[in-house]
C-alpha cells in the first residue's frame, strides 16, 4: 500500500450521499458540493447518482465542476477579475456577487448568462473562532441590509448568506432569525436563497428531522423562493482516514516526539489554523494542562485517568511531529497503550474533508496517495504523487 495516504471509503461515502438526497427530497432544497472541502473528481460519478450542481469559488473549481462534474456551477468568489470573470460565467448557472461595487462592475457582462446573486451579512454568526468567523466586525464577505437600496436591481435573483462552520440544526434556526429580520422585506424580490455551507447534517447527533422542518417552514413563510445549501464537511464527514507511519521518535527536556511522514503544515493545515486536534486510532489526546513527566522506565507518564493513562498506570505519551522544516509542524500530546517503533502506523481519522483540497507540497514534502476502499473490500489507488507533480507546482 502507498504511504501516507487518504483512504476514501465508498461505504460511509455513499451512506452520507443517501442522507444528503433524503433531506434534499423531504425538504424540497437543493444541496450541492462545496469544492472547497472536497474536490475530489475520480469520485464525482458517485456523487451525480445523488445530487445534481457543485459550488465554485475560482475558475479552477468552475472549470472542474462543468468539465468533470458535468454541470455548471453555483459560483460565489470574493472578488472576480476582468480575465476570468467570462470563463466562469461559462462554466456558471449561478454567480453572486460579494459587493455592490463588484456587482456594478460586472452585471452587464454576465447578465442573462447567470442568475446572479448578491452575498448578503447579517452581521450575525456563532463561529467561535475568527479565523473562520465570515461575520466577524471588518469581515470582507456579504452586504449588510444598510448598504442595500429599498428597490434591487432588477438582474438580481438571489441572496446568498454564509454563516456556519460544522453547526447544528438549532444554530441554523437561531442564525434565521437574524436573517429574516434583516432582509426579508427584500425576499418579494428574489427568486433564491442560498444558506451556504456548515451545516453538518451526516454529523451522527445532528437533528435531521428538526433542519428539515426549519426548510419546510422558509418554504410556507416564502414559497416562491428556492432554498439552497451547500455543505462542504458533510459530504465527507467521516468516510476515511489520513494513513502514516512513525519514521524516527526523537526526545528533548523530557519531550518524546514521534516523527511521521505526513506533515501537519503540509496535510492538515486546518490543525494549526482553527486549531483542533485530530482522533488518532487507538490513542487518546492529552489536554495542553495535564502534566507530563519523564519516569525511570523511559517513558512518558501523565496525571489524567483515561483508557490509556491514569494516575497509576503509566502510558507511553508522544507529541506527534511533522516532517517538514516548519518548527511548529507538531501537534499536542497524545497517550499510547504501547511504545512507538519505527514503521508503525499512525491513523488520523476523518481526514478527508477540508484536507485533501488544501494540501501543499511546502518543503517539496510529496502530497499522500489517494485511495478508495471499495465496497468489495479492495482498495483502489486513485492517484499517486511524486517528483513531476512538485516540479510542476513550482513552474
Amino acid at each position: 500500500m502507498a504511504t501516507p495516504i487518504y483512504i476514501i471509503e465508498e461505504a460511509k461515502l455513499r451512506r452520507n450521499l443517501q442522507l444528503i438526497a433524503h433531506v434534499a427530497k423531504e425538504a424540497d432544497v437543493e444541496i450541492i458540493l462545496a469544492f472547497k472541502a472536497f474536490a475530489l473528481w475520480k469520485t464525482f460519478p458517485i456523487f451525480r447518482e445523488y445530487i445534481n450542481s457543485t459550488t465554485a469559488s475560482s475558475l479552477s473549481e468552475a472549470l472542474l465542476a462543468y468539465e468533470e462534474f458535468g454541470a455548471k456551477a453555483h459560483t460565489f468568489s470574493p472578488a472576480y477579475t476582468d480575465d476570468e470573470i467570462e470563463p466562469i460565467v461559462r462554466c456558471s448557472s449561478h454567480l453572486t456577487f460579494n459587493s455592490l461595487s463588484q456587482y456594478e462592475r460586472y452585471h452587464k457582462r454576465v447578465a442573462r448568462k447567470v442568475s446572479i446573486g448578491l452575498r448578503v451579512n447579517p452581521e450575525y454568526s456563532e463561529v467561535g473562532t475568527l479565523l473562520y468567523n465570515p461575520c466577524a466586525p471588518g469581515t470582507r464577505f456579504g452586504v449588510t441590509a444598510d448598504k442595500l437600496p429599498e428597490q434591487l436591481p432588477s438582474d438580481i435573483e438571489g441572496f446568498h448568506c454564509h454563516c456556519h462552520c460544522e453547526s447544528g440544526a438549532d444554530v441554523l434556526e437561531r442564525t434565521l432569525v437574524h436573517i429574516e429580520e434583516k432582509f426579508s422585506k427584500w425576499f418579494p424580490q428574489l427568486k433564491w436563497l442560498n444558506l451556504g455551507g456548515g451545516h453538518l447534517m451526516t454529523r451522527k447527533d445532528y437533528d435531521v428531522p428538526h433542519l428539515i422542518n426549519i426548510i419546510k417552514g422558509l418554504h410556507e413563510r416564502y414559497p416562491w423562493m428556492k432554498i439552497i445549501l451547500e455543505p462542504g464537511s458533510a459530504f465527507a464527514w467521516q468516510t476515511g482516514p489520513l494513513v502514516s507511519h512513525v519514521v524516527d521518535v526523537v526526545e528533548d527536556k523530557g519531550i518524546r516526539t514521534a516523527i511521521l511522514d505526513v506533515s501537519f503544515t503540509c496535510h492538515m493545515p486546518d490543525c494549526l489554523e482553527m486549531p483542533y486536534y485530530p482522533d488518532v486510532r487507538g490513542a487518546e489526546h492529552l489536554n495542553p494542562k495535564e502534566s507530563i513527566v519523564c519516569d525511570d522506565s523511559k517513558h512518558l507518564s501523565a496525571s489524567k485517568t483515561s483508557k490509556f493513562c491514569s494516575s497509576t498506570t503509566s502510558g507511553y505519551i508522544y507529541r506527534l511531529g511533522g516532517n517538514s522544516c516548519l518548527s511548529g509542524d507538531f501537534m499536542g500530546n497524545w497517550c499510547f497503550n504501547h511504545e512507538l517503533k519505527v514503521g508503525e502506523e499512525v491513523i488520523f481519522e476523518d481526514m478527508i474533508h477540508y484536507t485533501t483540497v488544501k494540501t501543499c507540497m511546502f518543503n517539496g514534502i510529496s502530497h499522500p496517495a489517494i485511495g478508495m476502499l471499495k465496497m468489495d473490500g479492495n482498495l483502489e489507488i486513485l492517484r499517486q504523487f511524486g517528483y513531476e507533480d512538485y516540479k510542476n507546482r513550482m513552474d
